[in-house]
């Protein structure tokens, strides 16, 4: 890595701070070179060549990739309940329907699109279909870019979709669509997004990775705060979708905050769990059978940036 230079890996994510940083253009104290990726695997992959050093993505894809081997540590949170179900018209939805299973269980025989193999909102699909006795019944479909989502489901090559509030609403406004489930009842908590680091660029530019994340931080407070300010300016640095699609992407589920919670690591840990369950990892670190916080977590630089307290809205277990 040049000294002078940032290597930041992202996804196309609207409510990722991601979007608000490269709107504003270079950092104040550093360079960052923005690298766009179309699923967290693709990430983890980029970690593991040394292409980037830090990297916004989803819990389950940094934790296979930290079973595989991969040095990167969780440094800061992001935002929490990003998986959204939407679907054709004529499905039922809530509050009608007011269970994940009942829900699902009308899609029998029917596909469900949902990103790449091993994202955060293919892990939900795959745990919730298991639970409820719908493995096998229930078609999953993995895309590789989100828009391809939104095709399929207008073309009724899916019937649903699970994924981010920017993919449902792309699915009610040019699919034809309609939302299905919230996300704060999918899986309560869930952390759909975090920032990564390198263990190598931690250790090497530790001045560095705190100013980004004070940056990352004081964006999270913009999304809280201005949201309307903010999806003027997304839509503006973007030029892909109007103020409106943005504002909408951001308010369907508010929960913006840089801290790594209690909560956010106990939920975390969790989805350590159902990633072995579920056959997406093996064996844990060194041939262990679970994952400590520590494997993941490295929490130091957020407690320095955001000392006291977090903005998530309190949350209930599953």
């Amino acid at each position: 890595m040049k000294s002078e230079c940032i290597r930041v890996g992202h996804l196309s994510t609207f409510y990722h701070t991601a979007m608000l940083l490269m709107a504003k253009g270079p950092g104040e104290f550093f360079d960052l070179e923005w690298r766009l990726f179309a699923t967290g695997p693709d990430i983890v992959n980029a970690f593991r060549q040394g292409l980037i050093d830090i990297a916004y993505i989803g819990l389950p894809p940094a934790i296979i990739g930290i079973q595989q081997g991969v040095r990167i540590k969780c440094v800061a949170g992001g935002h929490i309940e990003g998986t959204v179900m939407a679907g054709i018209k004529g499905l039922k939805g809530y509050p009608g329907l007011q269970g994940f299973d009942q829900v699902l269980g009308q899609l029998k025989g029917k596909k469900i699109g949902v990103p790449g193999k091993g994202s955060i909102h293919d892990v939900i699909l795959s745990d919730a279909l298991a639970r409820y006795g719908l493995a096998g019944s229930v078609e999953v479909v993995n895309f590789k870019w989100a828009d391809a989502i939104t095709e399929a489901v207008s073309k009724n090559q899916v019937q649903a979709a699970l994924g981010t509030p920017s993919l449902a609403v792309a699915i009610v406004r040019y699919a034809g669509g309609q939302a299905l489930y919230p996300p704060h009842l999918i899986w309560p908590g869930n952390p759909s997004y975090g920032i990564a680091a390198a263990e190598e660029f931690i250790k090497s530019h530790p001045g560095e990775l705190e100013k980004f994340l004070k940056k990352h931080e004081e964006s999270s407070r913009e999304l809280r705060e201005n949201p309307v300010e903010c999806a003027r300016r997304i839509s503006s640095y973007t030029g892909v979708a109007d103020e409106q699609f943005v504002l909408d992407a951001i308010n369907m589920s508010p929960k913006y905050c840089a801290q790594l919670t209690e909560e956010y690591m106990k939920v975390t840990m969790d989805f350590a769990s159902a990633l072995k369950r579920l056959g997406y990892i093996g064996q844990g670190i060194g041939k262990k059978d679970f994952f400590s916080r520590e494997d993941i977590f490295e929490t130091g630089f957020i407690r320095k940036v955001h000392p006291a307290g977090d903005h998530y809205s309190p949350v209930k277990g599953r």
